[in-house]
């Protein structure tokens, strides 16, 4: 009972502290892992004393499970398949040798730096080549970011995890207690990780979102409980797959994949709650972490860790400088590319799996994965921000984008363009003030897709949106 007090206390701070603070941490350009890592040391033994999470802990197998499916369902949801299609050759770069090398780079300085067997050094180099998605988050909404290094940034850190997680899972297999010993062994372990697993998740995705476009166009579908059937999608891949053997994790992936594939219209908060969702459980592992499992790293330092951690840190930039000038990305785009390669808690739970999986030695994983990660935030976080404080207030251009003026509206409907609009205020505010714009459509922002159905509001139309 006591545990069960401490794990929903920590849920509201985690949850309180991050919606106040939200705002000024993105203004400074501080990491938000290092503002809730420093949360958890507070909290810690080390501090108040409220929690103390060790590696054997249940909470931090749950948190860590179910935060890494989600947010490779979400990061896979979120991937734009017609981007990817005109980005093709820079995607293919940024995920595969931009991702495959430093994990083979960092993997062979883990054989002669730290004298760790292969399959363990491929473990490390696998984690640590994961950029993290949520520390990426801040610098990526930046209006200054450029278009490329905005869409190669943001594939990698969604796609390069499925990419990467093959490689811990399959070492970790070898390296287990009860590694397969013979080749026909492996038979159903590989068919469960790269067929069994993601086909289940692919099929999962498929019929979840075409479930929903069918009942929401004949029934509807509460705005709220649309939001919520994205984590129902997520979870129920990772659980079908976890029950047939196969990777939960690559179902999870294999699912938002296959819904983004599709391309059916969904309602912004599938998205948006999915999102906010794996974020408050990152947030919550930061905290976890923090508390006092992200300070062991400092306990094995020596000469030869931090000579790792220095090729651990550099290898991504070092490998994505001649291979993004080989396909002419070059100047401000190839340098931020290569330099914003920040390492979070995907690298920690990437490394967790061997040690849930009880892997011998792999705690000595787990601590030097916590140096690297402490150091990249060090490092990466001034990075990124320096790149935010020069980057200053919005750029005058991009915002003009996101707004339109009445003489600008008046101009495009002389050209005999179609255009709609909108009166999108709050049920209050619209109730509050009889006043409306001349042949404005009322769609309430709680179901504005439900609504625009229903009016048979025309596809291609420009919409002028007011909400004041």
């Amino acid at each position: 009972m006591e545990n069960f007090v401490a794990t929903v206390a920590l849920t509201g701070i985690v949850i309180i502290v991050a919606s106040l603070a939200s705002g000024l941490i993105e203004r400074s350009g501080v990491p938000l892992a290092a503002a809730f890592l420093l949360l958890g040391t507070a909290l810690g033994p080390a501090g108040f004393g409220l929690i103390d999470v060790q590696l054997d802990s249940p909470e931090l197998r749950v948190l860590g499970t179910l935060g890494l499916a989600l947010v490779l369902f979400t990061d896979a949801v979120t991937v734009d398949t017609r981007e990817i299609r005109e980005r093709r050759r820079l995607v293919a770069v940024v995920v595969g040798p931009g991702t495959i090398l430093p994990a083979a780079l960092i993997a062979v300085a883990g054989v002669f730096l730290l004298d760790l067997p292969f399959a363990a050094a491929a473990i490390l180099g696998a984690a640590l080549a994961s950029t993290d998605p949520v520390l990426l988050r801040t610098v990526l909404r930046a209006p200054s970011m450029p278009p490329t290094t905005r869409v190669a940034l943001r594939l990698e850190g969604g796609m390069n995890d499925a990419v990467l997680l093959p490689v811990v899972v399959l070492a970790t297999l070898w390296l287990g207690t009860q590694a397969p010993q013979r080749a026909e062994d492996w038979a159903r372990p590989l068919v469960g990780l790269f067929l069994l697993g993601p086909a289940l998740g692919a099929l999962i995705g498929w019929l979840g979102i075409t479930m929903l476009a069918a009942v929401r166009d004949r029934i509807g579908v509460r705005r709220d409980y649309e939001s919520l059937y994205a984590l129902g999608l997520g979870f129920a891949a990772f659980a079908a797959a976890e029950g047939v053997g196969g990777s939960g994790f690559l179902a999870a992936f294999a699912a938002g994949l296959a819904i983004a594939s599709l391309d059916v219209e969904l309602c912004d908060c599938f998205l948006e709650y999915g999102q906010a969702t794996a974020e408050m459980l990152l947030l919550l592992a930061f905290v976890a972490f923090g508390a006092s499992l992200i300070w062991t790293g400092f306990g094995d330092v020596d000469a030869w860790a931090i000579a790792f951690a220095a090729v651990a840190i550099v290898a991504r930039t070092i490998i994505l400088f001649p291979v993004l000038t080989q396909i002419g990305v070059r100047g401000l785009d190839r340098s931020l590319i290569a330099l914003f390669g920040p390492r979070g808690l995907s690298s920690l739970l990437l490394v967790l799996l061997p040690v849930f999986a009880g892997v011998p030695g792999a705690e000595r994983l787990f601590r030097v994965t916590c140096l690297v990660v402490v150091l990249s935030l060090v490092v990466h976080g001034t990075i990124i921000g320096v790149f935010l404080r020069r980057a200053g207030s919005p750029d005058p251009v991009a915002a003009a984008d996101e707004t339109i003026t009445l003489d600008e509206v008046r101009a495009l409907r002389d050209t005999g363009a179609p255009v709609i609009v909108v009166d999108a205020r709050a049920s209050r505010s619209h109730a509050d003030d009889a006043r409306q714009a001349v042949g404005a459509v009322r769609l309430p922002p709680d179901d504005p897709v439900r609504a625009a159905r229903e009016q048979q509001l025309a596809r291609h139309a420009t919409l002028v949106v007011y909400c004041a």
